[in-house]
């Protein structure tokens, strides 16, 4: 049985430099997996190779048993729905054409695509009171909130999010991670989670992998990478504060 997303000996170049090294990683039908690391580990360049984004020098990508197309226009057709880093909304349309733009690539009729809109609104009631307004009008949060709606609109398969909580106010983070969690509960929308902040993108992972320096270095539960004391201590800032009295 083929895995959902399945990621091969995946070997990518960013100009002169090997992005990444022989990355392999599986998704399943239904999960939150985290991929975390430092700046420069890799993890953006593997979100936009899966999106269709950056050319594969040589490893495999398969998507439902099939492998992925060459093209994002082609990738977004076969159910793959990126939220890229720093959200690059059309700042000049209006809150309700950035989101029937993604609907482009869409056979399905206007009463579904209708369907889609109103669970949007419903799951971003925010977007839904701004709908009439340009993008670039809107906060930080509410421009993530439209970019993660404009992905949804496309009726992903997976939905894969860039550093979602970049430059947000910490309340939004958490108000975005709970819509998140609530995508993935209520609608088994399949997550892949691009995050440089490792105890969110642990938390609500199902299962993650670490990336550093191009290759993946760990891979388990989020659960258990969040209790690891060396993850701990890598990534989220957690020292042994064991202190130890003077001899006399």
């Amino acid at each position: 049985m083929s895995r959902f997303l399945e990621v091969e000996s995946l070997n990518v170049y960013y100009g002169g430099i090997h992005a990444l090294q022989d990355v392999s990683l599986y998704i399943d039908e239904g999960e939150i997996v985290s991929v975390i690391g430092a700046n420069g580990a890799g993890k953006s360049t593997l979100l936009r190779t899966i999106a269709g984004d950056k050319e594969i020098k040589s490893g495999n990508i398969t998507f439902r048993g099939e492998r992925l197309p060459k093209t994002s226009y082609e990738t977004v057709s076969m159910g793959i729905s990126l939220v890229p880093e720093g959200r690059r909304i059309f700042p000049n349309l209006t809150v309700y054409e950035n989101l029937i733009v993604s609907t482009y690539t869409r056979a399905h009729s206007k009463k579904s695509i209708d369907e889609d809109l109103d669970e949007v609104l419903a799951l971003f009631p925010r977007l839904k009171e701004r709908l009439k307004q340009s993008g670039g009008t809107l906060s930080g949060g509410e421009q993530q909130m439209l970019a993660v709606g404009r992905a949804l609109m496309a009726h992903p398969k997976l939905l894969c999010m860039d550093e979602p909580s970049l430059g947000l106010a910490p309340i939004i983070i958490d108000e975005l991670f709970e819509k998140i969690k609530q995508l993935n509960e209520e609608r088994d929308q399949t997550i892949l989670i691009v995050e440089q902040n490792a105890f969110l993108a642990l938390e609500i992972a199902s299962r993650a992998y670490i990336l550093k320096t191009g290759s993946v270095t760990r891979e388990g539960l989020g659960a258990e990478l969040l209790g690891d004391p060396s993850i701990q201590h890598e990534y989220l800032g957690v020292h042994d504060d064991t202190s130890y009295e003077d001899e006399d």
